[in-house]
C-alpha cells in the first residue's frame, strides 16, 4: 500500500495513473462557477439541478477516487464512479444551460446521490 503524502509532493494524488483527471474537474468547477453566476436566485426545478450539479462536482472531487486509481485496490471502480460523476454534472449542466431539465432524470440522480442535502449551490463562486 502506497503511503499517504508518498514521497512529500502528492504523488498519490496526481500521478501518470490518475493526472487525466484534472483537466476534466477544473472545467467542472469553472463551469460550476458559471453557473451560479447565471442563476444566482434559481427556484424549483432549477435550483434542486444546480444543488444536485454542485453534489456531483464535490463526488467527482473526492480524493479518494484518485488515491484509490494509485494503489489500484478497486482502480476501476474509482476511474468508474470519477467518470459518473463527471457525466451527471456535464449533463445538468448542458440542460441549465439549454433551459431544458429532465426532470425525472434528475430525480433519479437526486435519489442516488443525495449527499449534503443543506447544500447551497451560490457557495460555488
Amino acid at each position: 500500500m502506497v503511503p499517504w503524502g508518498h514521497k512529500g509532493y502528492h504523488e498519490v494524488w496526481l500521478n501518470g495513473g490518475n493526472d487525466w483527471i484534472y483537466r476534466h474537474l477544473h472545467t467542472a468547477a469553472r463551469r460550476m462557477e458559471e453557473l451560479t453566476r447565471a442563476f444566482p436566485r434559481a427556484e424549483g426545478l432549477k435550483r434542486r439541478a444546480l444543488t444536485q450539479a454542485g453534489r456531483e462536482l464535490l463526488l467527482a472531487q473526492s480524493s479518494d477516487w484518485a488515491f484509490i486509481m494509485k494503489t489500484g485496490t478497486m482502480a476501476e471502480y474509482a476511474v468508474k464512479r470519477t467518470k459518473e460523476h463527471l457525466t451527471r454534472f456535464t449533463s445538468l449542466y448542458e440542460q441549465l444551460r439549454s433551459g431544458r431539465i429532465d426532470a425525472a432524470g434528475l430525480k433519479d440522480i437526486e435519489e442516488r446521490d443525495n449527499l449534503f442535502p443543506k447544500l447551497d449551490y451560490r457557495n460555488f463562486t
